[in-house]
């Protein structure tokens, strides 16, 4: 078993990170509990939650959590828990939509990663490596998701990132 306590996983839109994140939660050995930040707008969107569900088996426990991240990580880290959230660029876009304030956010769960009692894996899309999007609101957010991922990095002992499958240890 593995004993880091923060793990930071990024990539691409299916580079593989999710699947990536998941085999590290299953080597942990602990009880898996999949925090979940999607909320399903669509049939398509309702489709790939239906896919990562199946593909992730019935051994996991799935928390639905769009809004209140560090709720969980207090309330389900330890007692041989490993807790993979997935995603954070989702989590934002739902702050987003919910008009809640991004940095005060960003500064909430980095302190309950901080106190989290026990492992915690997170993904998130690197937004971050394109053209520099076309409107405000998108260059908005991807500042928001760079600011974001270099605070989390910074916590975590472990840091890959996921290009084509292939993962990379950048810390």
């Amino acid at each position: 078993m593995n004993t880091s306590k923060i793990t930071f996983v990024l990539g691409g839109a299916r580079s593989g990170k999710s699947r990536f994140a998941e085999q590290l939660a299953i080597d942990s050995g602990l009880n898996k509990i999949y925090v979940a930040t999607s909320q399903i707008f669509d049939a398509e969107m309702q489709e790939r939650v239906n896919l990562h569900q199946q593909s992730r088996g019935g051994d996991w426990i799935t928390i639905e959590e769009p809004i209140d991240l560090g709720k969980i990580l207090k309330t389900q880290t330890g007692s041989g828990n490993i807790l993979l959230i997935d995603c954070l660029t989702l989590w934002l876009t739902n702050l987003v939509l919910a008009e809640r304030n991004i940095e005060d956010a960003g500064n909430s769960i980095c302190d309950a990663l901080q106190q989290a009692n026990g492992p915690v894996i997170l993904v998130s899309n690197e937004v971050g490596l394109g053209i520099v999007p076309e409107n405000e609101m998108a260059r908005r957010f991807r500042d928001h998701a760079g600011i974001l991922h270099q605070k989390i990095a910074a916590l975590a002992d472990r840091v890959y990132l996921i290009t084509a499958g292939l993962p990379q240890q950048l810390k």
